[in-house]
């Protein structure tokens, strides 16, 4: 039967899929548009059948607090190639995901993939659908969010890299402070909060570390304690949020940066999200 342009465009607009693949769809499934759906969904089913030991390295972070500033959300959809990373239809893909995520506020990658995604898909089958569309495997490999009295966020250039910071006050002179800190989370990539949030296991390992290089470089045994300790101490300053240097001003830490903008401001929580 004779399929029309417009036919074939609305099918392109539902689905992101190529022209020749809709009119194509369209045709086997004698021009019913459910039906065309399906059979777009099927080829992507196929594709990630085949593709899904594909290294899918590449592809896109985002991050985004709610319009209250309440909580955020930080997640990243992989791909195989960065052609198709910086396609315009990938970008908004991954921002529908974020705006679901956003309105949901799902527990985990699982519970935001049985979220719908639209009155015909569930997330988890969208991104199904559009390994047809884009003949690649797709990843929704990441995903965290933050619930606080007020949640900044940050977008690195490139969308390789974001990250959300809570913070412990709503005010309009927490959230600048919080955009600064979700930077320095960027720029610095701290493991932990503060030292307490350091696992034991971490700990263990850059004490015995510590105690091994002492020795070498002909320290007593039973100096090499003491000065594992000193060393741990800055593995806490260098690797910890609050008691990193500051990268605008390392005169002071995050946490003497924080409490000097606002008496008693800090930092509940962070989450960061990369690529590399």
């Amino acid at each position: 039967m004779a399929i029309t342009a417009a036919e074939v465009n609305k099918l392109r607009q539902q689905t992101g899929a190529g022209m020749m693949d809709c009119k194509n769809a369209l045709v086997e499934a004698n021009g019913d548009f459910e039906t065309a759906i399906d059979i777009l969904r099927k080829k992507g089913q196929k594709i990630a059948a085949k593709r899904g030991e594909n290294d899918a390295s590449e592809g896109l972070v985002l991050a985004q607090a709610t319009a209250d500033g309440k909580s955020g959300v930080v997640l990243a959809l992989n791909c195989e190639t960065d052609f198709v990373a910086k396609n315009e239809g990938y970008l908004n893909l991954v921002q529908s995901l974020l705006d679901i995520a956003l309105a949901n506020m799902p527990a985990s990658v699982d519970a935001l993939k049985a979220l719908r995604y639209d009155d015909r898909l569930t997330v988890d089958e969208k991104i199904t659908e559009q390994i047809g569309v884009v003949g690649e495997k797709l990843d929704l490999s990441s995903y965290a969010t933050i619930t606080a009295d007020r949640v900044a966020a940050y977008n690195h250039p490139g969308n390789q890299l974001a990250t959300l910071v809570g913070l412990n006050s709503n005010t309009d002179v927490a959230d600048d402070a919080g955009k600064q800190v979700a930077m320095q989370v960027a720029a610095m990539n701290p493991i932990a909060l503060n030292k307490d949030g350091v696992d034991e296991r971490t700990i263990e390992r850059e004490i015995e570390v510590g105690k091994d290089l002492a020795i070498q470089e002909g320290k007593p045994v039973d100096m090499a304690e003491k000065i594992a300790q000193g060393r741990l101490a800055k593995f806490f300053k260098e690797n910890t949020l609050l008691s990193q240097e500051f990268i605008r001003d390392n005169k002071m830490t995050v946490e003497q940066f924080l409490d000097s903008t606002e008496k008693g401001l800090t930092v509940t929580a962070f989450k960061r999200i990369s690529l590399s």
